[in-house]
């Protein structure tokens, strides 16, 4: 068993986010869609992830749990517990004690990323999405047999799937069962395997499927997507599939959690003056009302505009930066009326102002009152 962290590239105390960055990497690099005949990379990363992402999991792994973070076996700590011990003097394995086993099994759960951009994940939307998974066989509808055949009784172990054998011990002589290398613990055999599977009962397929992406998913959001995974052995029934969003970049608006942020420009003289400015939303233009002295840096919200929360109907707000432009190409007449107004305003000679950045509460409170 490959060690988790060395799969992902990282050590063993690596941050959440350095996990989740390493995933993304190793993700993108060997999805099957994109480098195919990477699937058994590409699930060892799945897998990695999965117990690494989870505290819970994580934890157990580190103190010698399973693969798949679940703990320690019962009763046997870090060494196994009794039923390696009791499999060593009896054997075990599939089809040993329980019977053979069944050919036809649920396949395993299967997880994709998928890019989307910010509004279908601020509002939702449906996408189309491919993926390379395990589908029945379509010329012996799972069976694994040519047509015509079927499968038989194993000859060797008699349909048990196991077998009996004598072992010498310390304890002198004892009788094993161990799993039939002939039927490998079916308890079946296939003599003529359809051509197409080879007796797997399923083949590897690229399918497109319509997915409805739900309002307000995030980057890294896994959306489950029941019975859409890897068919299973035998035909059986398939696993889950879960779809990993990653959001890509907007070139006007960012995510702040619920709400959306954008930034917006204006002149000297519309911030001075105040002016309602048409801003493009994903709802449509809207009027920005910039008021006569805003500030460079102040937050104007449009409630209701951002993006939608998950599972609710309620929205976030639409937050925008106003940042006032400086002219840095004047005339000589513009220069000329700049120089007026300073001196109406009394500014021909400007004195800075200090700001304290660590003002006290009641500091505050005088300057509001003194009309600062």
């Amino acid at each position: 068993m490959a060690d988790h962290y060395e799969t992902l590239g990282v050590s063993k105390d690596a941050s959440a986010a350095e996990i989740k960055s390493s995933y993304r990497k190793l993700a993108r690099k060997y999805h099957p869609d994109v480098n195919p005949g990477h699937e058994d990379e590409f699930k060892a990363i799945s897998l990695a992830y999965d117990v690494l992402s989870d505290s819970e999991k994580r934890r157990n792994y580190d103190m010698g749990g399973g693969e798949n973070g679940q703990g320690f076996p019962a009763g046997g700590g870090g060494f196994g517990g009794f039923g390696d011990i009791f499999e060593t003097f009896f054997g075990g394995g599939a089809g040993s004690a329980g019977g053979p086993m069944p050919r036809t099994q649920r396949g395993k759960d299967a997880l994709v990323g998928v890019n989307i951009d910010l509004e279908t994940a601020a509002f939702g939307g449906n996408i189309d999405l491919d993926v390379a998974t395990a589908v029945v066989c379509d010329t012996c509808s799972g069976a694994g047999t040519q047509q015509g055949t079927s499968v038989e009784t194993c000859t060797l172990c008699h349909g048990a799937g196991s077998v009996q054998r004598m072992t010498r011990t310390l304890l002198g002589q004892m009788v094993t069962n161990q799993t039939c290398n002939s039927c490998h613990g079916y308890g079946t055999v296939i003599p003529n395997p359809c051509l197409n599977c080879q007796g797997d009962g399923r083949v590897r397929k690229q399918r497109t499927m319509k997915i409805r992406i739900p309002a307000g998913v995030s980057d890294g959001t896994r959306i489950q997507l029941s019975s859409q995974g890897e068919v299973g052995p035998g035909g059986g029934p398939a696993g889950d599939l879960f779809v990993e969003v990653m959001v890509t970049r907007h070139e006007v608006f960012q995510r702040d959690g619920d709400n959306l942020r954008a930034s917006v420009s204006v002149p000297m003289t519309a911030a001075a003056l105040g002016a309602s400015i048409p801003f493009d939303t994903f709802d449509g233009t809207q009027d920005l009302s910039i008021e006569a002295g805003i500030q460079s840096g102040t937050v104007v919200k449009l409630p209701g505009l951002g993006a939608t929360r998950l599972r609710s109907e309620t929205r976030g707000d639409l937050l925008i930066t106003v940042d006032v432009m400086t002219p840095d190409k004047l005339d000589d007449e513009q220069k000329d009326l700049l120089s007026q107004l300073a001196k109406l305003r009394e500014e021909e000679t400007p004195r800075a102002q200090i700001t304290t950045q660590n003002r006290g509460m009641f500091s505050r409170m005088r300057e509001k009152f003194a009309g600062r």
